[in-house]
């Protein structure tokens, strides 16, 4: 009976590494779940980026054009009717209006990439933290597989203490403490 005693905290070992395997599953697939994320938020930041760009180059284009004509209109005005000078002061009202309607998108499409900005170094956060979580579990069940093998108590309860890492870094990666 008292090697019945004796061996039972094996059965304890060997229920609390089961324990753990499971907990290193769920640890790491939030760790997957959360780097694919940050991975394809990057993807559409960068597409806001791209975006952006291809708003300024056009907004550029106006704001050239609408220089070009200025400039025109300044050096040829003299030799010019009324009819044709306000058609050349249309166009730069148009290419004006353009130029200040492409800026206003700029704002919003820059607002957009950074707000994915924020989202993706979010995401990379709580997967670095989930990564570092299950760190900590698999060192408590190499240490609790060693215990097991060489039926030594205290090499249990290191393996118990570690988890205490898991658990910080895998509340840290889900309420961001830090």
């Amino acid at each position: 009976m008292s090697e019945v005693n004796k061996e039972r905290w094996l059965s304890w070992l060997a229920l609390s590494t089961a324990f753990m395997a499971v907990i290193s599953a769920v640890t790491t697939m939030y760790m997957g779940k959360f780097s694919s994320k940050a991975v394809l938020v990057q993807g559409q930041e960068t597409n806001q980026w791209a975006y952006y760009q291809a708003k300024s180059i056009k907004s550029h284009t106006f704001d050239m054009q609408k220089q070009a004509l200025e400039l025109q209109l300044l050096a040829q005005e003299k030799s010019l009717t009324p009819e044709v000078i306000g058609k050349f002061t249309e166009k730069i009202r148009y290419y004006d209006k353009e130029v200040k309607r492409y800026e206003a998108e700029k704002k919003e499409i820059k607002a957009k990439a950074d707000e994915l900005a924020e989202s993706r170094l979010k995401a990379q956060h709580m997967g670095g933290n989930f990564g570092y979580g299950l760190l900590f579990v698999q060192i408590a069940i190499m240490m609790t597989s060693i215990g097991s093998l060489m039926k030594k108590k205290p090499l249990w309860y290191f393996g118990l203490a570690a988890m205490v890492g898991w658990l910080f870094y895998f509340l840290d990666a889900i309420y961001l403490f830090y």
